[in-house]
């Protein structure tokens, strides 16, 4: 329940994001913005109990790996792609910004599968994406309560310079895990490759012996 409530928080904060393209005033942009960045954190709240119930309250379940990560991506991409068609904002950052989110958790899965532990390295992990995005909602609050600009030009400004970072962020984020990942993945080929040959020496010695 916790899980899912997180989705729910997420779709608000998406929504919340789209109706800015269609208010006709300042209070009511301002009002959505700061609608949104609240759903963001509920979002992030949810996330943190979640964990806490599973782990210090001792109720996980078989499925618990799942509510853990999918209600995670699903999340991601209503806010990023809601982020994308706010006002005067760019679609196509929004969809770019939600792939890159998916991809960052892809590699740490990959991470988690090839037997190096998961890695949650880099400068755009998923507090980082939502604080960029809550302060900039908070920011385009704020420009939309005092009336600058016309037409969601500062907004979009701003909300364009949120998913440029998050983009970019993101794409270093990956690079850095896939470096970890690899390094990981050598040290351990490595590390067999040296005791396939201690053994061998062994039974080698064994052999001279007898």
């Amino acid at each position: 329940m916790i899980s899912v409530s997180s989705v729910m928080f997420a779709a608000i904060a998406g929504i919340c994001l789209v109706a800015t393209s269609y208010c006709q005033s300042g209070g009511a942009l301002a009002a959505m913005y700061l609608l949104a960045a609240g759903g963001m954190q509920l979002r992030l709240v949810a996330n943190l109990l979640d964990g806490m119930v599973a782990v210090e309250g001792g109720k996980r379940s078989p499925v618990g790996v799942l509510y853990n990560e999918v209600p995670d991506r699903i999340s991601d991409s209503l806010i990023l792609v809601g982020a994308g068609y706010s006002l005067a904002s760019r679609p196509e950052l929004g969809l770019m910004a939600a792939v890159v989110a998916v991809f960052v958790a892809y590699v740490r899965a990959i991470g988690s599968s090839a037997g190096t532990g998961e890695v949650f390295a880099g400068p755009m992990a998923k507090p980082q994406r939502m604080a960029l995005l809550t302060g900039g909602c908070i920011v385009c609050a704020l420009v939309s309560w005092m009336q600058w600009g016309d037409g969601g030009s500062w907004q979009s400004h701003v909300m364009g310079t949120v998913l440029g970072l998050i983009i970019v962020g993101g794409m270093i984020t990956a690079a850095v895990r896939l470096r970890i990942i690899a390094a990981k993945l050598r040290a351990g080929s490595d590390l067999i490759s040296v005791g396939a040959s201690d053994d061998f020496d062994s039974a080698t010695m064994v052999v001279e012996e007898s």
